[in-house]
C-alpha cells in the first residue's frame, strides 16, 4: 500500500469512526430521554440512530482493506448483520425480545466462527472456563426472576455468549507474541464488552432497574461492536 493510499485509508477510518460515535450518542440520548411508553422525538432519535450506527460498523467491516484474513472478515460481517437485526427487534414498540435474543445468538455464533479462523476451540482453557463461570453465576443469580418460557433460550444464549467471550480470550493468549496480536486484543476487548453489555441488559430487565440503563447498555454495546470491527484491521 502506498503512503498516499494509507493516508487516505486512515482519514476515511477516522471519519467513519466519528460518524459512528455521533450516531451512538444519538441512540443513547434517545434511549435515555425518551418518555416511557410514548413515541416522542427522543424515541424517534433512538430508532433512527441505533440501527444506523450498527449498519455503519457493519460497512466498515465489509469495506476493510488488508483484513487479518478474508474468512475472519466475512464471518465478522455476518455477525454484525445479525446484530443489526437484533437491534431492530429489541427497539420495536411490541415485545420482540425472543426474536432479538435469537438474532444476537446467531451473531455470537458467527463471531465464534471468525475467532476460530486462527485458533482452536478452548485451546487454552483457563480463559474459556472463566467466561463460562461468569455466565453461570449470572444465570444462577437471574434464574428466580426469569419467566419460565425463557429458561431454555436464555441458558442457550448465555452458554454461546460465554463461549464467544472465552474464545476471544483464548485467541488473545495464543497470539500474544505474534503478528495477529493487535487483532486478537481488539477482539478480546469487544467480546468482553459484549458480555458486560448483555449482563447489564439482563439485570435491568429481569432483576432490578439500573439507573440510566440505556446509557450503560448501549455505550458498552457500541464499544463492543467497534472493537470487534477494529479487530478485522489487525495491527494496522
Amino acid at each position: 500500500m502506498s503512503v498516499s493510499n494509507a493516508t487516505m485509508g486512515s482519514d476515511s477510518s477516522r471519519w467513519s469512526d466519528a460518524v459512528i460515535a455521533l450516531l451512538a450518542v444519538g441512540a443513547i440520548a434517545g434511549a435515555t430521554f425518551a418518555a416511557s411508553g410514548e413515541i416522542d422525538a427522543w424515541r424517534w432519535l433512538h430508532w433512527v440512530c441505533k440501527p444506523l450506527a450498527t449498519l455503519l460498523i457493519l460497512l466498515t467491516v465489509w469495506w476493510t482493506e488488508s483484513a487479518v484474513s478474508p474468512r475472519y472478515q466475512r464471518w465478522m460481517a455476518v455477525g454484525m448483520a445479525f446484530s443489526l437485526a437484533g437491534d431492530v427487534f429489541l427497539m420495536l414498540p411490541q415485545d420482540a425480545f425472543v426474536q432479538g435474543l435469537v438474532s444476537f445468538l446467531l451473531a455470537h455464533l458467527c463471531f465464534i466462527v471468525a475467532l476460530l479462523t486462527d485458533s482452536r476451540f478452548a485451546e487454552r482453557p483457563l480463559g474459556m472456563l472463566a467466561c463460562v463461570a461468569y455466565g453461570a453465576f449470572n444465570l444462577w443469580a437471574l434464574w428466580p426472576s426469569l419467566p419460565d418460557p425463557l429458561h431454555v433460550p436464555v441458558v442457550v444464549y448465555v452458554l454461546v455468549l460465554a463461549c464467544m467471550g472465552g474464545q476471544a480470550v483464548v485467541r488473545a493468549r495464543l497470539h500474544a507474541m505474534d503478528a495477529v496480536v493487535g487483532s486478537a486484543q481488539w477482539s478480546m476487548a469487544g467480546a468482553l464488552l459484549f458480555m458486560l453489555s448483555d449482563t447489564l441488559l439482563a439485570w435491568d430487565r429481569f432483576r432490578f432497574v439500573i439507573p440510566l440503563s440505556g446509557l450503560w447498555v448501549l455505550a458498552t454495546y457500541y464499544a463492543a461492536l467497534w472493537c470487534l470491527a477494529r479487530s478485522v484491521r489487525g495491527s494496522r
